[in-house]
C-alpha cells in the first residue's frame, strides 16, 4: 500500500458563544459577508448539495459539494478554488469544520487538506483562514471584526 502525500492546515479557536450560533455564523450568507471580506457562501447545507463561495461582484471564488452536514457539530466540504488557475489545477481539497461545546464556550476546528505534497492551495488558505476566523471570533464576541479589508 502506498501512502498518498497530503498537505494539511489546521486551525483551532475558542469562541465565547454557543455551537448553534457558530453554525449559523458559518452558514448564513449575510453573516458570512461581515467577516469574510464581503464574500458569501451559497448552499442549502444538506449532504450532497452544491456549495460555492462568491465574491461581492458575483464571481465564483471556490466551489464544491457538501459531503457531510450535522448541525451544529460538523460540516465537511469538497472544495476547489475557481479563480486562480494554479490553485484550481490542484483539484478538490477537503475542509472539515468541527464545532463542540467546551466549558461555556465553543471550540471550532478547521482542517483543510488535499491529497498532494506541497500544495499551493494549502499554502494560500494557511494565510487566509487565520484572518477569517479571527474576524468570526471577534464578530461573535464583540460585534466587530479585527480586519476590515483583505490583505493579499
Amino acid at each position: 500500500m502506498t501512502d498518498v502525500p497530503t498537505s494539511t492546515f489546521v486551525y483551532v479557536t475558542f469562541i465565547r458563544t454557543t455551537p448553534e450560533k457558530v453554525w449559523a455564523a458559518l452558514t448564513s450568507p449575510e453573516f458570512v459577508k461581515q467577516y469574510w471580506f464581503g464574500m458569501h457562501q451559497e448552499s442549502d447545507w444538506k449532504s450532497g448539495s452544491s456549495w460555492r463561495m462568491v465574491f461581492e461582484d458575483g464571481r465564483i471564488a471556490d466551489a464544491g459539494e457538501v459531503l457531510e452536514s450535522d448541525p451544529p457539530r460538523r460540516l465537511v466540504l469538497k472544495w476547489r478554488n475557481e479563480f486562480k488557475p494554479e490553485l484550481a489545477a490542484e483539484g478538490f481539497s477537503r475542509c472539515v469544520y468541527e464545532i463542540e461545546p467546551v466549558d461555556g464556550a465553543t471550540k471550532l476546528t478547521i482542517t483543510h487538506s488535499i491529497d498532494r505534497a506541497d500544495s499551493k492551495l494549502i499554502h494560500a488558505v494557511s494565510g487566509g483562514w487565520p484572518r477569517i476566523l479571527s474576524n468570526l471570533k471577534s464578530l461573535l464576541e464583540t460585534g466587530e471584526v479585527v480586519f476590515a479589508k483583505k490583505v493579499d
